[in-house]
């Protein structure tokens, strides 16, 4: 079918997206059951795992540096530059979206560059906000679900349960953000890098197999 040829990539990341986290799901609650049967405690049925802190907060700890990633990239190639590099503008090209207003009155462009200067403004970001956006509110739903984990786990050992607030400082917090943050960043810088001199073919990620490693951009 048409409608699934041309939405095969969105439809192969999404089932990829749905096997991962069922598979993160299943391999938590396991963990936390063999975790609980050690201390001598009930274990959470599957249902109650679903909603813990302790599985919410390692998912949106993943997704919070996911979104981070996406918008730090799509901000950053939008100012800077790597010469040779697929992932990059060409420094030597003209700017594309020069005079948006004058763009706007061409067939088929979107209706937000007629809307007046704001609108285009807006909508000339709208992607590095929507993803900041997302950043921020996984951001928020790992700290709280972090947050809950912790007054948690200080009940347990009979310890004073930090506030909301007190955990925002919290080092358990970083660790978990900082431990996927670097990890997001350094996957980037080498696939910039990476693209200089190697390909894969067909790909809009990469130049075209015989472009010349001084080639920036597709």
């Amino acid at each position: 079918m048409r409608l699934i040829r041309d939405n095969s990539l969105t439809i192969a990341l999404m089932l990829l997206f749905a096997g991962s986290i069922a598979g993160h799901w299943i391999a938590g609650w396991h963990v936390a059951t063999e975790d609980a049967v050690r201390h001598g405690q009930a274990a959470l049925s599957l249902g109650a795992y679903t909603i813990s802190p302790e599985f919410l907060s390692s998912v949106f700890e993943n997704w919070e540096s996911e979104f981070l990633q996406m918008s730090a990239y799509v901000v950053l190639t939008a100012i800077l530059v790597q010469r040779g590099s697929s992932e990059s503008k060409d420094p030597d090209a003209p700017p594309r979206d020069r005079d948006l207003a004058a763009q706007g009155l061409k067939p088929a462009a979107p209706a937000a560059l007629r809307a007046g200067r704001l609108a285009r403004a807006l909508y000339a970001r709208s992607l590095g906000i929507a993803l900041a956006l997302l950043f921020l509110m996984s951001f928020v739903l790992h700290w709280t679900q972090s947050a809950k984990a912790a007054v948690e786990e200080a009940i347990e050992h009979g310890e004073v349960a930090p506030t909301l607030i007190a955990h925002l400082g919290s080092p358990q917090l970083w660790f978990e953000s900082f431990q996927n943050w670097q990890s997001e960043f350094l996957s980037t810088a080498v696939l910039v890098l990476l693209s200089i001199f190697l390909r894969q073919r067909e790909s809009p990620e990469s130049k075209p197999v015989a472009a010349p490693h001084t080639q920036t951009g597709e």
